[in-house]
């Protein structure tokens, strides 16, 4: 396996993830086949070849390329923004957007537990060690609520929790209607987490006690 030099190599490469993407979410890794993923993007099974060793490799960096797209959406949305509660809500809904693009990524990620345990292990922990960065210093700025002194095991706890709620939310939407959660649904999403994050006490009061 080599990586591309020029733009077209690179171009190449890109329609076999593409087409590797749609294979693996369309078929599962183990009905999938290099001549499928070759034949949806287009090109020769021996170009595969110059790109990627085997099926399992395709799917490894493939699980490793949507994670990356994912996380650079999602900085690029909030960068800009203020503070953290608000960097939520936008990273939330940039996750449900990327998800409703790339709609086999739950199928995929899934899959890898069985095909590749430690990438589905490095998935989940890569995203949740990007959260508990930001999270950490929004502690420190007293943005949001936490112990007084630096905890990883809060900040380990409080990320996987929240990667949790996006996970399920988006599988309640995404996955199953096909659409991004509504704005109703992501503002009551909004005020779970100003309930959970807000460092001050009044204002998780203010809010009253959850809709039946």
């Amino acid at each position: 396996m080599r990586e591309p030099t020029t733009e077209r190599g690179m171009a190449t490469k890109q329609k076999l993830l593409q087409a590797a993407e749609q294979v693996f979410g369309e078929r599962g890794y183990h009905a999938a086949s290099i001549v499928e993923i070759t034949r949806t993007a287009g090109v020769g099974v021996g170009t595969f070849y110059e790109y990627f060793d085997s099926k399992e490799t395709i799917f490894r960096e493939l699980v490793e390329h949507m994670s990356h797209q994912l996380r650079r959406r999602i900085a690029e949305r909030v960068a800009a923004l203020p503070n953290r509660l608000e960097r939520e809500r936008a990273g939330f809904e940039a996750f449900f957007r990327y998800a409703l693009e790339h709609r086999n990524l739950y199928r995929i990620v899934l899959e890898s537990q069985f095909v590749d345990e430690p990438l589905y292990k490095w998935y989940y922990q890569r995203l949740a060690d990007g959260y508990k960065r930001g999270l950490k210093e929004a502690l420190q700025r007293g943005e949001i609520r936490g112990p007084a002194t630096d905890s990883e095991t809060y900040l380990d706890t409080l990320a996987f929790a929240l990667l949790g709620m996006g996970q399920m939310l988006g599988m309640r939407w995404v996955l199953w209607e096909g659409r991004v959660p509504p704005a109703e649904v992501l503002e009551e999403l909004a005020e779970l987490i100003r309930r959970l994050l807000s460092p001050h006490p009044e204002a998780a009061a203010r809010v009253g006690p959850a809709k039946s």
